[in-house]
């Protein structure tokens, strides 16, 4: 049975490492779909950036070419912080086999997100790599090992970190906002 890949996560802003985690679950054969989520607001944060409908509307335009990419406004729809299995219950409804993308930086704090005993008996897991960091060989391994975050991006903003497609925009949103 084909998987549908969920990638979730803030999008703030989205850069060639998102761009490349893509990619790369593009050229899985086992991947049918990747379901893209950006979060409302992440729930391990107190605040963003660049609003949600705006990251939202970035995100449907850097893969507005990609068929096999889809993504959901369910999170962003729902105007708080949405924790990761219900998002995968929402996505459940519609599909069979779901896989969990991950940043290997994500691997030490799993076991604190809400449900964990529950989210790592729906989904599986792909984890892709980041800062060198060990992935367990119970996980897939995505190897995409792009050294930035958005964090980063923010504070030294170039946009050669940023999606061809439309880095003028948001380069000029986060500069402007930076600039406040």
């Amino acid at each position: 049975m084909r998987t549908v890949a969920l990638y979730g996560g803030s999008f703030d802003p989205p850069h060639r490492g998102h761009e490349a985690v893509v990619k790369a679950l593009l050229a899985d054969d086992e991947i049918e779909k990747i379901i893209i989520m950006p979060t409302y607001l992440n729930p391990f944060k107190e605040s963003f950036f660049a609003p949600a409908s705006l990251r939202l509307a970035w995100l449907r335009e850097i893969f507005e070419d990609e068929s096999r990419v889809v993504v959901s406004d369910f999170e962003v729809n729902m105007g708080r912080k949405v924790p990761t299995i219900e998002t995968v219950k929402f996505l459940q409804k519609r599909y069979a086999n779901i896989a969990l993308v991950i940043g290997a930086d994500n691997l030490a704090s799993l076991h604190k997100w809400q449900e964990y005993n529950l989210l790592k008996e729906s989904v599986s897991f792909i984890v892709a790599t980041r800062d060198k960091i060990a992935i367990p060989s119970k996980y897939k391994h995505l190897d995409v090992d792009v050294p930035i975050s958005s964090s980063e991006l923010r504070k030294s903003f170039s946009t050669d970190m940023l999606v061809e497609k439309n880095a003028t925009l948001i380069e000029k949103y986060y500069k402007e906002k930076n600039e406040q």
